[in-house]
């Protein structure tokens, strides 16, 4: 296996469209890198640049100490996963396991005979190669659970067995690194979850160094030691799925990372003695300077952000934030709350928010007055209800509204 690097890549497209806009990140050996983002943001560009398959207009490509920014990529050593399978539709599944090991261990007869000619050793060398390859496959395919299936063509397979076939020809290469270029997306969910188990294992047992593209954000959070959040060409944030769904770098990663949206309000913030009072169009709490943004930074300016397992409903009196349930989802084990805030300057819900407050509250980016809140599966409300709700203040996070960028506290 090996480590895979980008310093400052950029490709740029002829008609000077920018796909990928000065990257810089380094896969580690073994490491399970998942690159995730909205459609266009560059991060299939970014995996074809890596497999060669694209000429990058600037920077370096290295993998190990290897610079391979002029290596063909059937030099690279690596192996390629795609959306569509791309199986063979006239070869047995043994066939399209083994066909890309033949051709790679000495092609065609013709060609094994020009060999042995002309450079009898190294005809002799990829023939014992080429007497591995049987037992190659058949361990492929009991790895993968499809040693059944060997004598089958593609069409007489289901979504989940090609997707499996698809892997193994990957995997009987013993490739230096996997590219996945959103190879669940054809799945049906449930097959697309035992599917990500079985990723998770097969990199667990072998070890390998695998780079996953994907727009799906559970798909990034379930299967990556690190996650590289992606949009306009750049890398936004690159951490574990953890701190990225912790600690987002930016309002972007905040609202794209999170299977419920994160919920955010656009406000401004006085601190008077050891209390922040932050008010917005639809909220208007304090909490203690322990609670608030990095010092330094401008107060007339801010977004309140909070994850909807950070507010719960409450009995206190008065109440910290009033509201109405708009909908409710029940999920089986959870429930999401979809709660209209009531405005706390009239105690009635807001039709035009923007007529209610301070200049400098009408020049901040808009928020709506509508928060998802959490529950257990059993909680008893109903649509059109009155609720109270706390949010819990070491959750809070901060972002410049200006900027985007994330100003909480370390």
């Amino acid at each position: 296996m090996s480590s895979v690097s980008l310093e400052n890549v950029s490709k740029r497209f002829l008609g000077g469209s920018l796909a990928v806009d000065d990257v810089s990140l380094t896969v580690n050996d073994r490491e399970f890198l998942v690159l995730v983002g909205p459609s266009g943001c560059g991060k299939s560009t970014t995996l074809r640049l890596i497999a060669g398959l694209e000429r990058c207009t600037g920077g370096t490509i290295r993998m190990g100490d290897r610079v391979v920014n002029d290596v063909t990529p059937k030099d690279r050593n690596l192996a390629m996963v795609f959306q569509n399978y791309a199986l063979y539709p006239h070869m047995s599944v043994y066939n399209n396991l083994s066909f890309g090991l033949r051709l790679r261990f000495g092609g065609g007869i013709v060609n094994r005979g020009i060999r042995r000619l002309f450079k009898p050793g190294h005809a002799a060398e990829l023939s014992k190669l080429r007497g591995g390859i049987d037992q190659q496959v058949r361990q492929t395919a009991e790895r993968l659970g499809i040693e059944h299936l060997l004598n089958r063509k593609p069409h007489q397979l289901s979504g989940g067995e090609r997707q499996r076939v698809a892997l193994g020809r990957a995997i009987v290469r013993d490739p230096a690194a996997f590219l996945f270029d959103e190879p669940l997306s054809n799945l049906d969910a449930k097959l697309r979850q035992k599917m990500r188990g079985e990723l998770k294992r097969l990199h667990r047992e072998m070890q390998a160094t695998m780079i996953y593209v994907t727009h799906d954000q559970v798909e990034a959070m379930t299967l990556g030691d690190r996650v590289a959040v992606m949009n306009g060409g750049k890398v936004l944030q690159i951490d574990s799925p953890l701190a990225i769904y912790n600690r987002p770098a930016n309002l972007f990663v905040a609202r794209f990372v999170g299977s419920v949206p994160i919920n955010l309000q656009s406000g401004v913030l006085q601190l008077k003695g050891s209390v922040f009072q932050f008010q917005s169009d639809w909220l208007n709490i304090e909490l203690e300077s322990e609670f608030g943004p990095k010092p330094g930074v401008d107060l007339r300016s801010v977004v309140l952000g909070f994850r909807a397992e950070d507010v719960r409903l409450t009995d206190a009196s008065p109440p910290p934030i009033r509201g109405t349930v708009a909908a409710i989802d029940r999920l089986g084990d959870m429930a999401h709350l979809h709660v209209s805030l009531t405005n706390d300057q009239t105690g009635q819900i807001a039709d035009n928010p923007e007529d209610r407050h301070a200049d400098n509250l009408n020049k901040l980016p808009r928020t709506t007055g509508m928060l998802v809140v959490r529950t257990t599966a059993n909680v008893v409300v109903e649509v059109g209800q009155a609720v109270a709700l706390a949010i819990n203040p070491e959750r809070i996070l901060w972002f410049d509204a200006k900027t985007g960028k994330n100003i909480s506290k370390d």
